[in-house]
């Protein structure tokens, strides 16, 4: 099971790898080729402006640097950016700023020369709130703020974090976290991570698809109508309401899985753990389990808990009208169910 979630979750993030592979074969990253060197840092500034409209589009490709997008007011879009080296200033010149004009349409792209092994270049951008926003680094964290548009974000080595976003659709990294918050999503939404952890707080969408190979998964305050969750070697935790009708499918190889749910909506609990046990804290009504137990569940330190223990690997069971359904999976994780508001 766990090569098969691995497998599933890296493929989210191969073609950001064999990109990450094919431009390193040009040179070293940036931010690391002049690593201990005591030169000080060289800079030069990047600055445009550019009418676009409301209903706009921006996309924004780099190779090294942090890239910062945040929606306001006004119909332009302001685009600052910063080159910065430690090794010779001559390199700044073999970097360019490519800023492409069309009917709504804005592309900004860093062009590398044949000398760029120690340029960096970051991105303060500033568009209208409504314009939709779609950035891609290799190395370097993104951040995307008050963007009412549609928005996609992807990172190889760096974090992706997105707050105030209500069209989010993907935020990804290879080697970094992924952070939401305050977010949505009018359709699919993607977020994933192969060694980070992937967080989400006050999200509220139709469908989220979320992945990690070795970081936990954290979803709290969430509604959504189906979750699929998906982590190798860490921890799955859940708080927030079901959707009458949804579907929730959660796996974890290693990792424990806890949701802790609000509001009375009922549920099909379908649970599997090979070497942990199964506990809820909401009074279910078994079906088709062998071996089952009540009793309190006292392992460890601490006060006593009480719930269902299930001694058996698998467990089917009804929580009121059984109008949702929790699909669970671990091999080596404790599954349990807590009550939440």
């Amino acid at each position: 099971m766990a090569a098969g979630l691995a497998a599933s979750v890296l493929s989210a993030g191969a073609q950001d790898v064999r990109q990450a592979r094919e431009m390193r074969a040009r040179g070293p990253l940036p931010r690391t080729a002049y690593q201990g060197r005591s030169r000080p840092e060289q800079t030069e500034r990047f600055s445009r402006r550019i009418k676009i409209g409301g209903d706009g589009r921006v996309s924004v490709a780099n190779f090294a640097g942090d890239i910062v997008v945040t929606g306001g007011p006004g119909d332009e879009v302001s685009i600052e950016a910063i080159k910065r080296t430690h090794g010779d200033p001559s390199q700044l010149a073999s970097v360019h700023i490519e800023v492409d004009e069309h009917a709504g349409r804005v592309d900004v792209r860093t062009m590398y020369g044949a000398r760029h092994d120690s340029v960096s270049v970051d991105y303060t951008i500033a568009v209208p709130s409504s314009a939709s926003i779609g950035v891609k680094s290799v190395s370097g964290n993104l951040k995307v703020a008050r963007v009412q548009g549609s928005v996609r974000a992807e990172t190889v080595e760096g974090s992706v974090t997105a707050s105030a976003t209500p069209r989010l659709e993907i935020a990804k990294a290879v080697s970094g976290d992924v952070d939401l918050s305050d977010a949505g999503a009018d359709g699919d939404l993607t977020a994933a991570s192969v060694s980070g952890n992937v967080r989400v707080k006050g999200l509220k969408g139709h469908s989220l698809n979320l992945g990690t190979v070795s970081g936990d998964l954290t979803l709290s305050n969430v509604a959504c109508d189906r979750l699929v969750a998906r982590s190798v070697s860490g921890n799955v935790e859940y708080s927030g309401a079901l959707t009458k009708n949804g579907r929730y499918d959660v796996t974890s190889h290693s990792g424990t899985v806890r949701l802790t749910l609000d509001g009375a909506t009922g549920f099909e609990f379908n649970a599997i753990s090979f070497s942990g046990s199964i506990r809820s804290e909401l009074p279910l009504t078994m079906a088709g389990s062998s071996d089952s137990t009540q009793r309190d569940d006292q392992r460890g330190p601490g006060p006593r808990r009480r719930g269902r223990v299930l001694n058996s690997p698998s467990m089917r069971a009804t929580f009121g009208d059984g109008s949702a359904t929790l699909t669970i999976r671990t091999f080596s994780g404790d599954i349990v169910i807590a009550r939440g508001k």
